[in-house]
């Protein structure tokens, strides 16, 4: 029996563990699924995915040769009605899925269709009908049935973080937070921003000088808002890069839950999405390109081109980021890490220099080997939490746990001031749980 050279034999076992990328498309047989092809689900940017699909049935496991030949076409299901919506070009992921974004600037009452095609042909179960009203961003018209809503994003029932979080507060005594905390963390140097929430509108003061980030508190709550009724409750926001709380459970006094970006696990924190995740979500496809959807279209450089060196960017939140410089002054060979922006610690910018800001992929030109691994781990599991969905549903489950802590009722203190929900006089918004009002006899 002849034998075959090996070199066909190893191209053979390539093709058939890369899933064969050079079998042609099967449009029929691939897949489409995700948040993006439910109405119901609000979100900044909608989305969904595809699976490309070979003609035996195989899942490609690296992108299709040639050019993309999907195409997403998403507009009204009304010619009458004119939907602003933007639907940039699927970003391919590298293992032969692509994720398909789409902005919508107007909402549809009457409804969408999303025609998904592969070389002219509909993929799946195209086209998607989706009966109005499909709302935007801007929309205010909030699920009242906080259920009926996260059933509609998936939400999982449970949170382990969650739950180890609340761990340490049995009961919430809202008196004792509000003679603690300002006193505790409102003084000069203090980011911390007290909100009340009552009958789903948003009240806020700040606590201390560095409490402009609250901004991006802001607009995660008023997102909330306009698609839930969010319950009623009242806390404390840190605005700052470090945990506030370190007691202990035991100890006396006992400690205060504070809401903040960041924790340790030598702090009681309860821990929300930082702000640039959620500002990156809110903000996608409106001039901020680093959110958790678009960095789906850029998986770095190839191993073979990654740089052997641990590397940091970032502004002088903290000293120990100092020390970092420093250590990387003394070891270059080993690591490349520099402060972008004072403010915290200014003396020290003629010492340690600053450095230029990086683009975001830069950073993934990470150490080889155990970064190999980090990542490959690192991304299915952001792939699977850290969709936009899922962060509406982990601060929804933080509020609602911490409601259900508390031991009295809220209240709108001295010196809170409404947050208003955000003007969009460009389209209009009828929202369909808001029933007109009955004409008087």
């Amino acid at each position: 029996m002849r034998r075959l050279p090996r070199a066909p034999l190893l191209q053979l076992a390539l093709l058939v563990a890369a899933g064969a990328p050079d079998a042609p498309v099967s449009a029929p047989r691939s897949l489409a699924w995700g948040p993006g092809l439910r109405a119901a689900v609000v979100l900044p940017v909608r989305y969904f995915y595809v699976q490309a699909v070979s003609a035996e049935g195989r899942n490609l496991t690296r992108s299709p040769p040639g050019p993309t030949l999907f195409k997403v076409i998403v507009k009204s299901l009304s010619p009458k009605e004119i939907v602003r919506i933007y639907v940039p070009n699927p970003l391919d992921r590298n293992d032969g899925s692509f994720l398909v974004r789409y902005r919508m600037h107007d909402t549809a009452h009457e409804g969408l269709k999303i025609e998904v095609l592969y070389g002219g042909e509909h993929v799946a179960q195209s086209p998607y009908i989706l009966k109005g009203p499909v709302y935007h961003e801007y929309c205010e018209c909030p699920e009242e049935d906080p259920q009926i809503w996260q059933r509609t994003l998936s939400c999982p029932a449970d949170e382990t973080q969650i739950e180890d979080d609340f761990a340490s507060f049995p009961s919430i005594n809202l008196q004792q937070m509000l003679n603690e905390v300002p006193k505790r963390f409102g003084d000069e140097r203090g980011a911390v921003v007290h909100y009340t929430i009552l009958n789903n509108h948003i009240y806020r003061r700040s606590l201390g000088k560095y409490t402009d980030f609250k901004m991006f508190s802001d607009e995660i709550l008023l997102s909330l808002a306009r698609k839930v009724l969010l319950p009623d409750l009242e806390f404390y926001i840190n605005l700052g890069d470090w945990p506030l709380e370190h007691r202990k459970v035991n100890d006396t006094p006992s400690p205060i839950p504070i809401i903040s970006w960041c924790g340790s696990l030598d702090s009681r924190d309860i821990i929300l999405p930082t702000y640039d995740i959620t500002h990156s979500t809110l903000e996608a496809m409106r001039g901020v390109t680093n959110d958790l959807l678009s960095i789906q279209g850029n998986t770095g450089p190839s191993w073979i081109n990654k740089t052997e060196k641990a590397f940091f960017r970032g502004r002088d939140s903290r000293e120990e980021r100092l020390q970092l410089v420093q250590l990387s002054k003394e070891n270059p060979q080993l690591l490349d890490a520099g402060i972008t922006g004072y403010f915290f610690f200014q003396e020290k910018e003629k010492e340690l220099g600053k450095a230029k800001l990086m683009g975001f992929f830069d950073f993934f030109k990470e150490n080889d080997e155990e970064a190999r691994k980090i990542a490959k781990e690192g991304q299915s599991t952001a792939r699977d939490l850290l969709q936009p969905h899922r962060l509406y549903c982990y601060s929804y489950r933080v509020l609602q746990k911490y409601a259900e802590h508390q031991s009295s009722k809220p209240a709108i203190r001295d010196g809170m001031e409404l947050v208003p929900q955000p003007g969009d006089s460009t389209s209009t918004c009828q929202c369909h749980r808001k029933m007109p009002p009955r004409e008087e006899l």
